[in-house]
């Protein structure tokens, strides 16, 4: 189970599963318009969306919400619609559905948390993962802090990356780069696989596929297969499984320099 490089299929590509978290509709940093796209080339038996796909923390404070989020639940309604399996695991930004868990409507169910269990075998806990992140769950006004902070972030990166797709330059983000370099989210981000794979062998299951940290990842925690979504505000990132149970990471930067390679070889012909 390996990160891998990835181009956009030409035509939809038939796949086990999918996994996106961390979508924020109703901010202005959403990718909705990459998500879209990403989504429009798959047709997967199931979907799981892992939580913080509506923001409800920020819709609290005024609406915003452009053609291109209705686009993404647009989307999701079809691929419902065509027999696609949907499966909305609530986070902590979109808490206000909790109240709601184990709805079904058709294809689509909304739950808490979920057990996937691969082609190969794996039994796979699906959890948003605002559970083990202690400044969420018991300091909440620390969250709301840090989720402004970020804001300004997410705003710069915006600004950024409009320069430099003005300049012919694919998308980078500023955020995920800070976040390695910053001792002290590294220190975050190895204490939340830590807790959520503990959580794992306690409940005697092979792996996680998890989110809220925006840190997309495949890698062993000890012997637990973890796996993060990352999410659609940054990095925009996806899990997908295929039909022998391998789950391969998306990355929208690493698609865009592999299709621009492949033009370029195009041209060079």
């Amino acid at each position: 189970m390996t990160s891998a490089e990835f181009t956009k299929p030409s035509r939809k590509q038939r796949v086990r599963t999918l996994w996106i978290s961390d979508v924020h509709l109703g901010t202005r940093d959403c990718q909705a318009e990459h998500l879209s796209q990403f989504l429009k080339g798959y047709h997967a038996d199931k979907v799981y969306l892992v939580g913080d796909i509506i923001d409800g923390w920020k819709m609290r404070g005024g609406m915003y919400w452009p053609q291109a989020h209705t686009n993404v639940i647009r989307r999701l309604l079809t691929m419902a619609k065509r027999g696609t399996e949907v499966i909305y695991v609530t986070g902590n930004h979109d808490e206000f559905l909790r109240r709601y868990s184990k709805l079904i409507l058709g294809n689509i169910q909304l739950v808490d948390e979920a057990v996937h269990v691969t082609a190969d075998g794996r039994h796979l806990l699906v959890i948003h993962g605002d559970q083990f992140d202690v400044i969420t769950r018991y300091h909440r006004w620390l969250a709301f802090l840090g989720d402004s902070a970020y804001e300004f972030t997410l705003t710069l990166n915006r600004w950024l990356n409009h320069w430099r797709a003005r300049y012919g330059y694919g998308y980078w983000s500023l955020s995920a780069y800070l976040k390695h370099k910053v001792k002290t989210a590294v220190s975050f981000i190895s204490d939340f696989e830590e807790a959520i794979a503990h959580e794992v062998t306690r409940r005697e299951l092979h792996g996680v596929v998890c989110g809220h940290i925006h840190h997309a990842e495949i890698r062993k925690v000890g012997e637990v297969d973890y796996l993060n979504c990352g999410d659609w505000v940054e990095s925009c990132t996806a899990l997908i499984e295929h039909w022998d149970g391998s789950i391969e990471l998306y990355r929208l930067a690493d698609a865009q320099a592999k299709e621009a390679q492949l033009k370029a070889e195009m041209v060079a012909s």
